[in-house]
Parts: C-alpha cells; sequence; structure tokens
C-alpha cells in the first residue's frame, strides 16, 4: 500500500486590508515575528511581498476569502535545471498561503472505518510532498544578495545550499569552491531523504528560513555562494575565472554571450542555477544540468567579463522549446539586454530549421518581454511586406526610364546611373545602396561595428514576391501613387517571421491588429491590415530595431 500523510485541514485565511503610499490593497498574513508580518498582496507576484508593521494590517471581518488569480491553476512540474523561469502566456503562481499545515504521517488509514475525520485529508506522498515545498518556498529565505558590486534585493525562494550528497561530489576537484560555508538556518538533507520530491525541490523539509534580512554573497565569476563577508572576501582572492567557461557564439563591443555545456561544466551550472532562482518563481529547480545548454551573456571589463543575463536551453526539446529559462540581472533590466537573449534563441532555432517557442509557463515579466518581441517581430515583417520601396531607401530616382522595384539596391551601383538605370538614395541626396547607421547608444565598446536592422525575414520567402499586389495609379499632375496589397494566411505570417502560429496569434490580438474584420462573400472571416494600423501600433508599443546584429554572431 502506497505510503499516504494525515493531513489536517487549515483555517481560511484571514484577509487584511494594508495602507502602503496611500493605496488600500488587500493581503493574507504569511508568517508573523515580533511586531511585525510578512504579508502577500492578492493578485500581485510573489516578488512584492514583504515584511511591514503588523500595525499596518486591518483585519476586514466577515469577509469572504479571496481567490488569487495569480494562484489559480496546477504548476507543471519540470525537469532540467529550471533555475530561470521563462515567459507565458498563462500566468500561474503559488498560492499566497499554505492550505495546508502538516500534524502527522501515517500509513494505514486514520479512522477505523478507513475515512478520515470532517477537517482532514489523506494525501498521496508526492501530494504531501508538493504542499510541503509551497509551504516552504512561500516566502524567499534571503533579504539581499551581494554579487560584484551590486548589492540586490531578491526576489524569491532559491534552496542554497546544495544538497549533501552533491556537495561531498564536488568537494575533491581541484579548483572548485566547493566547501561552502554552512548557511545559519539551513539544513543539508540526507541521501536517504535526497529522493524526496520535496527534499529535491525545496532543499529538505527540515530546512528553516534564514531569515529575510540575512544575507548571501555569490562570486559572479564562478557563482560559488558564501555566508559571511570574510569567507567571500578571502575567495574573491583567490578565484582565477575571468569568464564563462564556454566558447564565444556573439560578440558586440564589450558585449559577449557564451555557450556553456551542463554536462561539461556541471558545477558552475548548478551554481549559476542557484543564482538565477533567486529572480525566478515559475520553474522549478533540479540539479541535472546534462542535458542543457546556458547561453550566458557577459560585458566585458578591463580583465574580466562580467554576467548580465543568462538563458538556458534543452539540448534536445521534443516540443522545439529554444529557451527553458531566461532572468537578466536587476540592476542591467529595461536595457534591452533580456531583448538580446530572446532575439538570439529565436536565431538558433531559425539556423536548426526549427520554429522555436519558450518553455512553459511563463512568469508575468517573461510575457511582457516575449509579447514585446513578438510584436515587433510582426510589425517589422508587415512594414517589409508593405513597403514599395526596399528597406532603408527613401527615394528612387530614375533617368530615362520607368522605375523598377522589383530590383535590389545592391544590383546598382553609380556606373549604373545612366539612360536605362535606377538609382536608390538613402535620404542624404547620395546615390548608390544606403549607408550603414551609426552607433546606437547603450552598448559600450563598440566600435566599426554597422547596426543595420538585419532580419532574419527570408526575401525569397512569397510573400515577399509573388504574393504581393502593386498597383499605380497615374495622377493628373503627372506624379503617381502605387499601393501595395497581399493576401495571405496566418500560417504564412508565422511562416515568415519564424514564430509558432498561436504566438503570433496571441500577439496579434493583443496589440490590437485583430480588430478590423470583414466577411467575404463565402462567409469567411477575413482580417484588414493597413500601414497606417501597423505604424499606429509600432508607436504605442515603442517598436525598435533589433538588439541583435546577425553579422556579430560567431557560429558557422
Amino acid at each position: 500500500m502506497p505510503a499516504t500523510h494525515l493531513v489536517s485541514l487549515a483555517n481560511d485565511p484571514d484577509i487584511y486590508r494594508v495602507t502602503k503610499n496611500g493605496v488600500d490593497l488587500t493581503a493574507h498574513i504569511l508568517e508573523r515575528r515580533d511586531h511585525e508580518v510578512y504579508v502577500h498582496y492578492v493578485n500581485t507576484d510573489k516578488r512584492l511581498d514583504e515584511w511591514i508593521s503588523e500595525a499596518k494590517c486591518h483585519k476586514i471581518p466577515g469577509e469572504e476569502p479571496l481567490v488569487d488569480n495569480l494562484a489559480v491553476g496546477s504548476r507543471k512540474r519540470k525537469r532540467g535545471p529550471r533555475a530561470s523561469e521563462t515567459p507565458d502566456v498563462n500566468v500561474v503562481s503559488r498560492p499566497a498561503s499554505p492550505s495546508f499545515s502538516p500534524r502527522g504521517e501515517s500509513s494505514a488509514p486514520p479512522e477505523p472505518n478507513g475515512s478520515a475525520a470532517p477537517d482532514e485529508v489523506v494525501m498521496t506522498e508526492e501530494d504531501f510532498d508538493i504542499q510541503q515545498h509551497k509551504k516552504i518556498t512561500a516566502q524567499r529565505n534571503f533579504d539581499r544578495v551581494i554579487v560584484g558590486e551590486w548589492s540586490v534585493k531578491t526576489w524569491y525562494f532559491s534552496p542554497y545550499p546544495l544538497t549533501e550528497s552533491e556537495a561531498d561530489e564536488f568537494a575533491v576537484t581541484p579548483g572548485t569552491a566547493a566547501q561552502s560555508t554552512k548557511i545559519p538556518g539551513v539544513h543539508k538533507v540526507t541521501p536517504r531523504s535526497h529522493g524526496r520530491t520535496s527534499d529535491l525541490l525545496a532543499g529538505g523539509l527540515g530546512r528553516a528560513h534564514a531569515g529575510e534580512r540575512s544575507m548571501l554573497w555569490v562570486c559572479e565569476m564562478c557563482f560559488k555562494y558564501m555566508a559571511d563577508c570574510n569567507s567571500y572576501e578571502l575567495h574573491l582572492k583567490s578565484c582565477n575565472v575571468k569568464h564563462p567557461p564556454g566558447r564565444k557564439v556573439y560578440q558586440r563591443g564589450a558585449h559577449t554571450i557564451w555557450e556553456v555545456d551542463g554536462a561539461e561544466n556541471k558545477l558552475y551550472c548548478q551554481n549559476l542555477s542557484l543564482f538565477g532562482k533567486l529572480f525566478i518563481d515559475v520553474k522549478t529547480l533540479f540539479f541535472d544540468c546534462d542535458n542543457f545548454l546556458f547561453y550566458i551573456l557577459t560585458n566585458a571589463k578591463s580583465a574580466s567579463d562580467h554576467i548580465i543575463g543568462y538563458f538556458s536551453k534543452e539540448k534536445l526539446s521534443y516540443d522545439d522549446y529554444n529557451l527553458a529559462c531566461i532572468m537578466t540581472l536587476p540592476p542591467y533590466q529595461k536595457q534591452g539586454f533580456g531583448m538580446l537573449l530572446i532575439e538570439f534563441s529565436y536565431e538558433l532555432s531559425r539556423r536548426s530549421g526549427k520554429v522555436g517557442t519558450p518553455e512553459r509557463p511563463l512568469s508575468d515579466l517573461g510575457l511582457r518581454s516575449y509579447l514585446a518581441y513578438w510584436v515587433a517581430t510582426l510589425i517589422r515583417f508587415f512594414r517589409r511586406v508593405l513597403s514599395v520601396v526596399p528597406p532603408d531607401v527613401t527615394s528612387l530616382t530614375c533617368i530615362g526610364n520607368f522605375p523598377d522595384l522589383l530590383r535590389s539596391p545592391s544590383e546598382y551601383s553609380e556606373e549604373s546611373v545612366n539612360g536605362n538605370g535606377n538609382n536608390f538614395g538613402n535620404g542624404n541626396g547620395n546615390s548608390g545602396p544606403p549607408r550603414k547607421k551609426k552607433r546606437m547608444k547603450g552598448w559600450d565598446g563598440e566600435t566599426g561595428l554597422a547596426l543595420v536592422p538585419l532580419s532574419n525575414m527570408d526575401d525569397a520567402d512569397p510573400l515577399f514576391t509573388t504574393e504581393r499586389l502593386f498597383t499605380t495609379v497615374g495622377m493628373k499632375d503627372g506624379t503617381a501613387q502605387t499601393h501595395i496589397t497581399t493576401r495571405c494566411t496566418l500560417g504564412d505570417i508565422a511562416r515568415a517571421t519564424n514564430l509558432r502560429v498561436e504566438d503570433a496569434a496571441f500577439a496579434l490580438k493583443e496589440c490590437g491588429l485583430l480588430t478590423k474584420q470583414l466577411d467575404d462573400d463565402e462567409g469567411a472571416t477575413q482580417v484588414v491590415l493597413s500601414r497606417d494600423l501597423v505604424e499606429k501600433v509600432a508607436e504605442e508599443r515603442n517598436v525598435k530595431i533589433p538588439c541583435l546584429q546577425l553579422n556579430s554572431i560567431l557560429l558557422e
């Protein structure tokens, strides 16, 4: 008979009103200590949970328990080093407060008649472990992490340290820093309990929180973790790591993406995953990195490369996922680095002949990032499809002949501008192909690189050639207007942009490009897009040129 656990149902959590910055918020209390409470605000992400004065919480008498929309649904349990989360359409989060509290264990029915008491339930081993995992990870276990020159407030729980068996496995490896200082309040699990689900997920059922005010020190080069500043300072003097232990796959100025194999650099990838979990909530973290590749974005300084962010992906994904987890350090967020990593993951899929998509579930921040990428990709596509002249060409000069719009700027040279030639201008009064743009701000160390908005769209695609209809109407004053139309399906758009059909459809709906719909003679619904509507969405969404430069990729 499988092992079961007798668990008592906890009372429904009380509802409290908290006044924060002059605004009344609804919250649950997760934990109490001296005159302070740890609260979770309903329908907000767990990274906003915090300790506040108990005097700021006012119980709402007689109010029914609220449904936390971010705590509804089941969490998909993953394999692999899910130390980072990926953005998703269906955002789910753990319950704000554990709905079960352990009262004992039993391998036999708790009641003589084989049924539990009205206020008790019998749970399987796996369900019990999952509930324990939710309880253990309900609040973050470190307040701040010191990494390099940054002191960063953590967002979520991370199961530091490694289990005892894994720590012993790497303790004898020369040149590694596996002899970590014991972190106060963290009890390492035994090999016997290592197989339990909750031990594997959360570092042990007997784990006591170190306290949200505790500090964690992490080396930004090798990601060894320490519990005190003295050990951290000593480690920095002896750490010889100058950059991630992998090969360069992208380099643009001072910024480099390194490919690190989880099987060849297991300890490094495990420690990186643990560090990333401090800022990731959705994915579950395991310690088997063999089937994963890590792509780490760094910024080069005088003698070393410092991490900005990273993403991981499975070497072999039967669902063609091109990204498992992604994380950008908080000091580097909102600077385009996360978008660079997303674009690089899609370029890897394109080069392998696949149509990729991020692994689910997605976090709220991840959803925003991926929605921005999907919308920007579609907008760039529509701009090119609905353009009469080639990209970056603002004028077309023809001497003695009618314009030939089907020829590309590369086919023309200054010598071809004669009685039968056409000439594309770049807006600067000069002939020939458009000049390269100057450097874009925000990418340090960049010299002599062309920041042309290169695209992975295939200009040989029928949507760029035979499927477009150009209609030129002559005006009374001798000028002409050229209109361009094309008919295609959602599948055509997804193929041309290398996006999944469902991702493209979701992005079109979210950005408002599906509002103008018509029914044809056969009763089929058609969506009509105009260049004006595309430009309106581009302005609303602040669509920019791609962060990824194809000529900076170092892969064959």
